[in-house]
């Protein structure tokens, strides 16, 4: 049996909100890939995809995602529509980044932090395109 989703309602400013944290995650992601920072670079692309997707499922459902499991996020993407799915399809390829990036001792390629970038950027580009006017 699958786990109930935690939810929280989110409302149009709030939307607006995680669209603007979002394009600034990725922008920053973008500076630290510059300087060849890729860790940094690939942390900062997911947080961006994470909260373009609070952003997309904020718009569309009305909520977001509140647990600890990134794939619940997924779950709610899912239900959302076809920016939903497309948003989904990014952020699936980042999630598994995030350990790597952020708590493991490996390094990360600067080709592999350029795609996460690439990424977030698609993301970004979704949730506007989501967010009420």
């Amino acid at each position: 049996m699958a786990k109930p989703i935690r939810t929280r309602t989110v409302t149009a400013a709030q939307v607006r909100s995680y669209v603007t944290k979002a394009e600034e995650y990725a922008a920053a992601a973008a500076n630290e890939l510059e300087a060849e920072r890729s860790i940094a670079a690939t942390s900062l692309a997911i947080h961006a995809a994470i909260n373009a997707a609070d952003a997309v499922c904020g718009a569309r459902l009305g909520k977001r995602a509140t647990g600890p499991d990134h794939d619940q996020a997924l779950v709610l993407l899912g239900q959302a529509g076809t920016d939903g799915a497309a948003l989904a399809k990014e952020l699936r390829r980042l999630l598994p980044l995030k350990t790597k990036a952020e708590y493991d001792p490996d390094d990360i390629p600067l080709s592999a932090a350029s795609r996460a970038v690439d990424r977030a950027h698609r993301c970004v580009a979704i949730a506007r395109r989501a967010q009420p006017r």
